[in-house]
């Protein structure tokens, strides 16, 4: 993917790789210089908050972790549970 420096110097991120690190404006870069590149290191994680919500179609509770929080699959899901005590 290519991007360009502004005349401010800014750079803007591809929105594939933001998803992907879960980045998001205003998160905190690390940035280097290492073997002639420039490296963008996330500072830190994010906490994901949970809360329960009413699911808009069956209005049944749910649990979430709001956005940018990872999907997990019915398998993922079975996984985890099958470890909790």
């Amino acid at each position: 993917m290519v991007t360009k420096v502004s005349t401010k110097g800014q750079v803007v991120l591809p929105g594939p790789i933001r998803r992907r690190l879960g980045i998001r404006a205003g998160d905190p870069l690390d940035a280097h210089i290492e073997a002639g590149r420039i490296v963008l290191t996330p500072h830190q994680k994010r906490a994901l908050t949970a809360r329960i919500v009413r699911d808009p179609l069956t209005r049944l509770p749910v649990l979430s972790a709001g956005r940018g929080a990872p999907t997990l699959s019915s398998k993922e899901v079975a996984e985890i549970l099958a470890e909790f005590p």
